[in-house]
């Protein structure tokens, strides 16, 4: 385009091209959805990716070499400009894009290698975030080109996967920049042979039929020599549709090089200026079609010759982008009238919420939300549908690796699937009754442990006043002592499984207070507080409730009182009955001339045999363990009822009934001792004005490309009806 004169036709272009260049300032900085056309380069690394880049400008200013030299996508909005001899570039502000500053090519290099040795030494070793450049030149084409991070092929072992992991993440980047339908696809490939798919393999992920992909071999001069046969350059020319599938933009691939070398005053240095290396590319072009033509034997075709050369490949390619900037000018329009009115309607929210920030206001807020948040509690506790199971429910599985499992001093647990609903997702009061109900059949079912001799007789110990045996004492010790060791841990587990289901309302309700409009956005503080203020409660209640269950659990495993252990009192007269009758026949042998035995020799045999007798006879284990098994029993089915009562009584109706007046209290005190920091008022104004300054930004930009658009579509279409009537 170099000589060229200004003509309106030019001028329209320009303008053109300057307002899609403000659009796609815009998408990114605001992540706002206009499909702005631009060129997309990808490449591998040894592909010449950003050689070719700088050819197509016409200038060098990248960092170029071995290795990974682009960490950050590089987009460059170029415009022809035949004022400039050398190139205005101007670098975008990262964090306000709306702000520019020039910089010479120098500076422009130097922050782009300081950018990637940055990246390079961050876990994250690439960054989606576009490096943005506008640039004015005479050797410029009116072109927007984004260039991508070289896709690596890593060997696959294990010494490698610093490679592999780093290959993951250039190619995720590079996928979701793919995504974007506007964008032309520049796909670059390094081989004499089609069949070796490379880059293509990346590409036809996104685009399977190249329907938005220009297909360019790099590096020709260097694949020339390699061609032994004319019928191989045919090949390579004019690939077959079975070896490039689809329907590719210019319908045949281009072929383009770049010669090597920098251009510089220093002694390393190849071409003194960008003319020189402008004109270099130039040469090697007039030198690739000399031996291209050489080793056909022929004429290259026009169709041929049009695809041959950077020159070339800029040419069509900034034909095409300008067809794509005309014909999504009038969709253009409607998506910037939509967007300003969301900018408008957002201005007008936070303007509200401004005003909203005195203190008469924030207490209300305060207030409205406790009352709903209880509300939601409530509802939760009672029973409701209205949050999804799948994201907020838990099976029994799920409930017992976060909230912990009841485990017995077997070390085993209950198997899940005999506990109805198990394979159900719960919340709220279904996940607490269920909890309570694997509580009841997971105790219920325990047995006295094994008692041991050693047991038995340790047991036995000396009374303070005599040397005999007391075997109903031995039974008592025992008996509180494995009740103690067995129950207690289930204590704990029951108020950490309960104390987990509670604490799991809190997000619940969260999620249908914001379901349904009533959430406090913007006020992270007051929540977390009204949060731990929430989770302390539960906490504190679940600990309180656990040492009134503590109490009595103490109280039973250290005192035994008879009456609560006679349920089973008729089994055991039973068994004693037994016992006694065949001690009675032991004693008396099978002397058919004594039939009868006096009730003082009776009692006379079984003081010997348990009171005054060491030897511990299975008739005295017996007896014992009879006892242990009646008392332990006893104290299950104390514990088991009494439990679940405090808990219901001292962890559940508290949420219910203490709770509120807790939190109305924690709120008001708030209130009055600090509400500028239970609300983060001054931190929150200054971020609600930050916002707005920021949409008024985006409005005014938005206003004045809308402008601009307008009266492109406007010129576009005075052209057509001029051209029509012609």
């Amino acid at each position: 385009m170099a000589g060229q004169e200004s003509t309106p036709e030019l001028e329209g272009q320009w303008r053109l091209y300057e307002a899609y260049n403000e659009l796609h300032g815009l998408a990114q900085e605001f992540d706002t959805p206009f499909d702005a056309p631009a060129v997309l380069v990808v490449g591998h690394q040894t592909d010449g990716k950003s050689a070719l880049v700088e050819a197509l400008m016409g200038f060098q200013f990248n960092h170029v070499g071995g290795g990974t030299k682009t960490r950050r996508p590089i987009t460059l909005h170029m415009k022809y400009n035949p004022e400039f001899d050398t190139p205005l570039c101007h670098l975008l502000n990262d964090s306000d894009p709306s702000v520019s500053q020039e910089k010479s090519l120098q500076e422009i290099q130097a922050y782009i290698e300081a950018e990637n040795m940055r990246l390079e030494k961050e876990t994250c070793q690439f960054s989606a975030k576009e490096i943005i450049i506008k640039i004015e030149y005479k050797y410029c084409p009116n072109l927007t080109i984004i260039d991508t991070p070289g896709l690596v092929a890593p060997a696959p072992s294990r010494k490698n996967r610093a490679l592999q992991a780093q290959a993951r993440a250039v190619e995720s980047l590079v996928r979701a920049k793919m995504q974007h339908r506007e964008f032309i696809i520049l796909c670059l490939e390094d081989c004499n042979d089609w069949s070796n798919a490379t880059t293509r393999r990346v590409v036809m992920q996104i685009d399977p039929e190249l329907s938005r992909t220009v297909v360019v071999a790099t590096k020709l001069d260097t694949k020339i020599p390699q061609f032994a046969r004319a019928s191989d350059v045919e090949v390579f020319l004019s690939p077959p549709a079975s070896t490039l599938d689809g329907f590719m933009l210019g319908d045949s691939p281009f072929f383009t090089s770049v010669p090597s070398g920098r251009v510089g005053l220093g002694a390393e240095s190849v071409f003194r200026s960008n003319d020189e290396f402008k004109q270099a590319i130039s040469s090697r072009e007039v030198e690739d079609l000399v031996a291209l033509e050489d080793k056909l034997g022929r004429a290259l075709s026009k169709h041929e010759r049009s695809r041959i050369g950077v020159n070339s490949l800029r040419l069509f390619l900034e034909e095409l982008l300008l067809k794509r900037y005309m014909d999504s000018v009038p969709s253009i329009i409607p998506l910037l009238e939509k967007e300003y009115r969301s900018s408008t309607r957002k201005l007008s929210e936070l303007d509200q919420q401004l005003s909203s920030l005195n203190e008469a206001k924030l207490k209300e807020k305060g207030r409205t939300f406790h009352d709903l948040f209880l509300t939601k509690l409530s509802l939760l506790l009672k029973g409701t549908v209205i949050a999804p199971p799948d994201k907020f429910g838990e099976t029994l599985q799920d409930e017992r690796v976060n909230g912990g499992a009841f485990i017995g001093s077997d070390g085993l647990q209950f198997p899940h699937k005999l506990i109805p609903n198990a394979g159900m997702r719960l919340y709220g009061g279904a996940q607490y009754h269920r909890a309570m109900a694997e509580f009841r059949f997971v105790v219920g079912g325990i047995k006295c442990p094994p008692i041991t001799r050693e047991e038995i007789v340790n047991a036995c110990g000396v009374e303070d006043i005599h040397d005999g045996t007391n075997y109903s004492r031995t039974a008592c010790v025992i008996a509180v002592a494995k009740a103690r060791d067995t129950f207690e841990p289930f204590l704990h587990q029951l108020g950490c499984r309960l104390s987990h289901i509670l604490k799991r309302l809190l997000p619940i309700a969260v999620y249908l207070l914001q379901k349904e409009g009533e959430y406090l956005s913007g006020h992270d503080v007051f929540l977390r507080r009204v949060a731990d203020a929430f989770n302390n409660f539960a906490e504190s209640t679940e600990k309180s409730c656990r040492e009134k269950c503590m109490e009595d659990l103490v109280s039973t495993t250290r005192y035994v009182s008879w009456s609560l252990h006679n349920k089973n009192r008729a089994g055991l007269r039973q068994f004693l009955d037994s016992f006694g009758g065949s001690e009675q026949s032991a004693i008396i042998g099978n002397d058919s001339n004594m039939t009868t035995q006096t009730t003082e020799t009776r009692l006379a045999d079984l003081l010997d045999s348990t009171l005054w007798n060491r030897r511990l006879a299975p008739s005295s284990e017996r007896i014992v363990y009879a006892l242990v098994q009646q008392i332990f029993h006893g104290i299950r089915e104390y514990f088991l009822a009494s439990t679940e009562l405090k808990f219901n009584c001292f962890l559940l109706m508290p949420v219910v009934d203490k709770l509120p007046a807790m939190l109305r209290e924690d709120l008001e005190s708030a209130f009055e001792d600090d509400l500028d920091n239970v609300f983060d008022i001054t931190n929150l104004r200054h971020s609600v004005a930050q916002d707005k300054r920021q949409t008024e930004i985006e409005l005014k930009r938005v206003q004045k490309l809308k402008e601009k658009f307008r009266y492109i579509h406007e010129q576009l279409n005075s052209q057509q009806a001029k051209f029509g009537s012609s």
